[in-house]
Formats: structure tokens, C-alpha cells, sequence
């Protein structure tokens, strides 16, 4: 066969593929997935090189929740067509909308394959708090504990949980124990002066917000909650003073929560607290309008 023959067939190759992703795209925009697969899997097949196939079988496998497969193809996109702005946008849209799901799925097929396997419990726990889902968060940390008893950060990670959604007594209970083992543990000493000022137990909170502030004088949180706690306790001085120390630390993030917090309601109208306020103004943010990107055939 001569070269041009050779060349003629590629040719002709390339045609027959953009014909079958244009089949894919039509399939997938009416949101027919397995047919837009065949489609695009049968346009890589006439020709490998085919950046847009790859992408647009990486966007079906997406929606399809296939995220490995997806991201795999999106990567082979980028390697075919590396100056590509579509490529790039495709993944980037990719990852932004679908890492979260991804990390699910992977630690849940670590767990389908060693369910002993506490640190892909643990993480799981976590990306279920990322996304809100707590009671989800709570089997998951639950879990880990069953699976290394001894294991500080499970406990924790499940003490948190219980404390978003309410569960005090158990959470108080597990957080003694870890605080009692490690003295210095800034995070659980800040989780169980929380639990405590939640359940009205003051004092008990105080003290265990001034242990996390001793241990870390830079502790943002400690510094804030306790500020927290003296508004709620009716002690507006020393609620200002410590707010006064979290602005120092980092007044726009400061600002944001004080403007959100109820507890400090009544303090609005003190003149220290204007004055404290007025020293530290709140930086307007831009308005933009936000939406899940989405990827381009």
C-alpha cells in the first residue's frame, strides 16, 4: 500500500470518528449516556488521537458517576492536546464539581476491600462532614473506633460529629478521655469547651478554652469561643476583650463570624463594642454569582 493510499484511509479514518462524536454528543445532550459511551468509545477506536472524543467520554463517564474512568480520559485528553483551552476547562470543571464524590467512591471501594481498614473509614467520616451529612460522618467514625479502639483521632473526628448535631452527654464523654490521655490536645480541649458552654456548663468551658489558649496562644477558635462563651455567660467585658484578641488574629474572618453570631446581640449597642467594631471595618466583599461549572462537548 503506498503512502498515499495510507494517508487517504487515515483520512477517511478521522472522518468516520468525527461523525460518531458528533453521534455521542447528540446522544449525550439528550442525555442518553450509554449510548453517547458506545459512540464515543467507537470514535477513539477509528482514531485514537482524537482529543475531543476522549473529553467528551470523560464528561459522559462524569455524569454517569464513572469519576475514575472520567478522570482518565480527561488526563488523556490533556496529554493529546496539551495547549487545549477546552481540555483544560473540562477538567478543571471536573475536578471543582466531582473530587469530593470521587474521594467517596475510592475510600468506599478501600473499605469493600479491607472493611478492617480504619484510616479509609476515618477520612470517609470526614468527607461526609465536608458535605454536611453528619449522621453519615457519625457511622463512619463509629466505625474506626470499633475497628482501633486506641485510635485518638477517630474518637475525635466521631466526638466532633456528635457535638454538630447535638450530642452532648456522649461527646463530653469521649473528649474527658482523650483530653485526660493528652493534656495538650488544643482541638479536643476547644471541641469540649463548646460541648460544655452548649449545655450550660460555664465554667467547666472556661477553663477548658483557657487550656487551649495556654497551650496555643495563636489559637484563633479557643479565643473566639471563649469570647462566645463570656457573651452567652453575661460578662460583655471580657467578651470584648477576647473578641478584641481574635480580631487582632484575623479580623476579616473575625468580622464574618461576629456580624452571623446571636450571642452577641445585646452587645451591639456598648460602646466598646461599636468602638472594637469601628477599629477593625469590615471589608465589602465582591458579589459574584455563583453555579456549578459545567464542561463543554
Amino acid at each position: 500500500m503506498s503512502r498515499t493510499d495510507d494517508e487517504g484511509n487515515r483520512v477517511t479514518r478521522q472522518m468516520e470518528s468525527d461523525q460518531f462524536n458528533a453521534r455521542g454528543i447528540e446522544a449525550a445532550d439528550r442525555r442518553w449516556f450509554d449510548e453517547a459511551v458506545t459512540a464515543f468509545k467507537r470514535a477513539i477506536e477509528l482514531d485514537p488521537t482524537s482529543a475531543h472524543a476522549h473529553d467528551n467520554l470523560a464528561t459522559v463517564y462524569s455524569e454517569q458517576g464513572e469519576y475514575i474512568l472520567a478522570l482518565g480520559e480527561y488526563l488523556e485528553a490533556l496529554r493529546l492536546e496539551p495547549d487545549s483551552p477546552t481540555a483544560h476547562y473540562n477538567i478543571a470543571c471536573f475536578l471543582s464539581s466531582m473530587a469530593h464524590d470521587m474521594a467517596i467512591e475510592e475510600y468506599e471501594q478501600a473499605i469493600r476491600l479491607d472493611f478492617d481498614y480504619s484510616d479509609a473509614h476515618v477520612n470517609l467520616g470526614l468527607c461526609h462532614v465536608d458535605a454536611g451529612d453528619h449522621e453519615k460522618a457519625i457511622e463512619a467514625f463509629r466505625t474506626a473506633c470499633e475497628i482501633s479502639p486506641e485510635d485518638t483521632g477517630a474518637r475525635q473526628e466521631l466526638a466532633a460529629s456528635l457535638v454538630d448535631v447535638g450530642e452532648y452527654a456522649e461527646a463530653i464523654r469521649l473528649l474527658k478521655d482523650i483530653v485526660r490521655a493528652e493534656p495538650n490536645n488544643v482541638d479536643a480541649l476547644i471541641d469540649l469547651g463548646i460541648a460544655y458552654s452548649a449545655q450550660g456548663f460555664y465554667a467547666e468551658a472556661e477553663s477548658n478554652f483557657l487550656r487551649a489558649i495556654e497551650s496555643s496562644p495563636e489559637e484563633l477558635a479557643a479565643t473566639y469561643h471563649l469570647a462566645t462563651l463570656y457573651g452567652a455567660w453575661g460578662r460583655p467585658d471580657e467578651a470584648v476583650d477576647q473578641l478584641a484578641r481574635a480580631l487582632a488574629l484575623d479580623a476579616p474572618r473575625v468580622r464574618d463570624w461576629i456580624e452571623a453570631d446571636r450571642v452577641f446581640d445585646l452587645l451591639r449597642d456598648q460602646p466598646s463594642f461599636v468602638a472594637l467594631m469601628q477599629r477593625y471595618p469590615r471589608i465589602p466583599k465582591s458579589r459574584r454569582r455563583s453555579s456549578t461549572p459545567r464542561p463543554a462537548f
